[in-house]
């Protein structure tokens, strides 16, 4: 075989490889999408009740200074027994 055929030859088989893997991977894509609509068809997500009872009220705003004063202690402590 000649350099020129045997490169054509490597090129043919390249360019249906990538081909193979292109149109495998749109299929792929097309089937998962279908697949998830129809899921989401026959099977739909039951709707959630909005009920005040379920609803949480928001933390009430505290003072940080209790706070910072606990974890200020805390870190003291952690230092006095981790002496290097």
């Amino acid at each position: 075989m000649q350099d020129t055929q045997l490169l054509q030859e490597g090129l043919a088989l390249m360019g249906l490889g990538m081909g193979f893997v292109f149109v495998f991977l749109t299929l792929l894509v097309i089937i998962t999408t279908l697949m998830s609509r129809i899921i989401g068809r026959c099977f739909p997500e039951p709707a959630k009740a909005t009920t005040d009872a379920g609803r949480r009220a928001a933390p009430a705003r505290q003072d940080d200074s209790e706070l910072m004063v606990v974890l200020s202690a805390a870190v003291h402590r952690y230092r006095q027994r981790h002496r290097r």
